[in-house]
């Protein structure tokens, strides 16, 4: 879990919209079928919101051990439905969670390449470069 002090309140209209270590943000309770998701809320706005708002997590119903573990089954090659059979869930479940995961990691990689402030064609280049190089020993 990330310290609250990493935490910004998600309300547009917030004076403290966006601006972290501010201690607004402050824990309202739990939530969720097993009461395991954590709920926060902005002292100064009033505005709750989920602990886990902005991540791959949200709105899944699934536990986050077995989030990972999805994740990193997918990750070391194992298709959907095997996933499913070892964790136990079915082949539809493990398929949207990786969907979501891949949406968000489209999400988080167009806004970290939008920061380097490159255009289309420095981009490719810069790409390419990282795919073609080699490794010195």
């Amino acid at each position: 879990m990330a310290k609250l002090s990493e935490i910004s309140c998600i309300n547009k209209d917030c004076k403290y919209y966006g601006i972290k270590n501010t201690g607004n943000i402050r824990t309202r309770g739990w939530y969720g079928v097993n009461s395991d998701k954590l709920l926060l809320y902005c002292h100064t706005c009033g505005k709750r919101f989920s602990h886990s708002r902005s991540t791959a997590f949200f709105g899944l119903r699934v536990p986050d051990d077995k989030i990972v573990q999805i994740l990193a089954c997918t990750a070391d090659g194992i298709g959907i439905r095997e996933t499913g059979r070892m964790l136990n869930l079915s082949k539809d479940t493990v398929n949207r969670i990786v969907f979501k995961a891949e949406k968000h990691c489209g999400v988080v990689l167009v806004n970290l390449l939008k920061s380097l402030k490159m255009n289309d064609e420095q981009l490719d280049v810069l790409i390419l470069f990282i795919e073609n190089r080699k490794v010195l020993k």
